[in-house]
């Protein structure tokens, strides 16, 4: 199994300044928001993830940054790893931030065939910038086809390298949809993650 490499406009994990900086212009926005109702800094924070993309020929199979054999792949604007995409709208939700749709939106060219750890850098940029480390991820990923038990140590331990976490604090779960609905039936694959986040100075 190979790590995605950067390729074209996105190489060395690099994007256009002028995106990023509508990315930081919206962040901030909620963080005006929220400074407006006076929001209490937490010890703790928990957020919830979801993200589905549909299965399809012609596409890469990328899961948790993971080059993933299979006769199929997600559609998506991005590379649509539904792994990566999952865990950063986690982090953004723990964060009370706009989730990963606005930041990085699909009408938006710039964003069309990224790698999703550019998405999930930026989030945990924010994370350490309000003040939060990574307490532990628990990810469930769904998908009827391919059998991801092979994989799963792999994806893990890239997951964790791009959220500088130590492996112990991060789970990765893999279960079928029982032949049941667009998942089970090989045509969407679908992903949940919990994350808590912690306060640096309680961590």
């Amino acid at each position: 199994m190979q790590t995605i490499r950067a390729r074209g406009a996105f190489t060395s994990g690099r994007v256009a300044p002028k995106a990023f900086a509508r990315v930081q212009r919206t962040c901030r926005a909620a963080s005006v928001i929220a400074s407006a109702v006076k929001a209490p800094t937490l010890p703790y924070r928990v957020g919830h993830g979801f993200d589905l993309h549909r299965l399809a020929e012609g596409y890469k199979l990328i899961i948790g940054g993971i080059d993933i054999p299979h006769t199929k792949g997600c559609e998506a604007h991005s590379d649509g790893d539904v792994l990566l995409h999952t865990v950063t709208d986690a982090i953004l939700g723990a964060l009370c931030l706009p989730d990963i749709g606005q930041l990085f939106p699909d009408t938006d060219p710039k964003w069309k065939g990224a790698r999703s750890d550019i998405f999930l850098k930026e989030a945990v940029r924010l994370m350490d910038e309000k003040g939060y480390v990574l307490g532990n991820l628990d990810c469930t990923i769904i998908a009827q086809k391919p059998k991801l038990s092979p994989h799963k140590e792999n994806i893990r331990n890239n997951l964790s390298a791009l959220l500088s976490a130590d492996p112990s604090v991060v789970n990765i779960k893999a279960k079928t949809h029982e032949k049941v609905d667009s998942i089970g039936e090989e045509r969407s694959i679908g992903c949940h993650a919990v994350v808590m986040l912690i306060r640096k100075d309680l961590a």
